[in-house]
């Protein structure tokens, strides 16, 4: 039970970790497109 609970817990952890690295991944590419545009306006 106990060894259950750990692995759980471990795939429960690198699970958040990756989600905050899509999200942030997200991010740089929408602001990189944002940037882009600005840029082709000016």
């Amino acid at each position: 039970m106990r060894q259950t609970a750990t692995l759980l817990l471990a795939g429960l952890i690198l699970s958040t970790l990756a989600a905050c690295n899509t999200v942030q991944g997200v991010g740089r590419d929408i602001e990189s497109v944002g940037r882009a545009g600005k840029d082709a306006m000016h």
